[in-house]
């Protein structure tokens, strides 16, 4: 059997809410975007940081003047993963 409070909300996605509440701030955006990527939202719910806009826009100019890694690069990081 399913309760609801009168705002038509479930008892358990009222105890979910409450409990991500006492989580940081990042964690609760984490959980929400995910919590709305599965009830269908649409529009992306991530937002990049600074630093991880300026990476972003560094590797689409490198992409956009062909300055990619070479063979030898490559192979060095594989290495140096152990793969």
């Amino acid at each position: 059997m399913i309760l609801t409070h009168d705002d038509g909300m479930t008892e358990l996605l009222d105890r979910a809410i409450a409990r991500v509440r006492m989580l940081p701030s990042e964690t609760q955006d984490e959980l929400a975007g995910v919590l709305l990527r599965l009830a269908g939202e649409e529009e992306p719910v991530d937002r990049l940081s600074p630093e991880e806009e300026a990476s972003f826009a560094n590797s689409r100019a490198q992409a956009a003047r062909r300055d990619f890694a070479s063979d030898e690069q490559i192979r060095a990081i594989w290495a140096k993963h152990g793969l």
